[in-house]
């Protein structure tokens, strides 16, 4: 039972790195927007890079056919260190062809870190564009992301 819990354990870390590492760019390609008071990363990858039992914790769908977009918002505070908010956010995929999908992001809060996750379905060496509104103020104008990136299949 120990060993059990011990690899459960190891693979509840091995997500936290995995979604850590997304903001690196050392694992992958990785945006930022910043205004004057938000720093906004994003990046997009394929799904299966997420453990199994993590994605179905968090249901999120893993497949050779899916990629999620990986969007955290961190607000800029007056000692020069930031803090992880919560975003509305809203947006598009499209591929070459015109065919669009819409964006349905789920909330992933570990911590003292929120992601926002949201999957889609793409063709092998497929192009895709995408159309972000976030919105981390409900008060405030949302932060237009656009991003262009191809898709491989693992």
């Amino acid at each position: 039972m120990k060993k059990y819990f011990a690899i459960k354990q190891l693979k509840i870390k091995l997500f936290k790195m995995i979604l850590l590492s997304l903001l690196s760019t050392s694992l992958m390609a990785e945006q930022v927007i910043e205004t004057e008071q938000y720093l906004i990363h994003y990046n997009a990858f394929n799904s299966t890079v997420i453990d199994a039992d993590a994605a179905k914790k968090n249901k999120l769908v893993r497949s050779k056919f899916n990629a999620m977009l990986n969007i955290a918002v961190l607000k800029k505070n007056a000692d020069g260190t930031t803090t992880a908010v919560r975003s509305i956010n809203t947006g598009t995929v499209q591929n070459l062809l015109g065919q669009q999908q819409s964006l349905k992001f789920a909330t992933i809060a570990e911590g003292k870190s929120i992601y926002y996750i949201a999957s889609f379905r793409f063709a092998n060496e497929e192009q895709m564009n995408f159309n972000v509104q976030v919105q981390p103020n409900p008060n405030q104008a949302a932060i237009e992301i656009e991003l262009s990136q191809k898709f491989f299949v693992d």
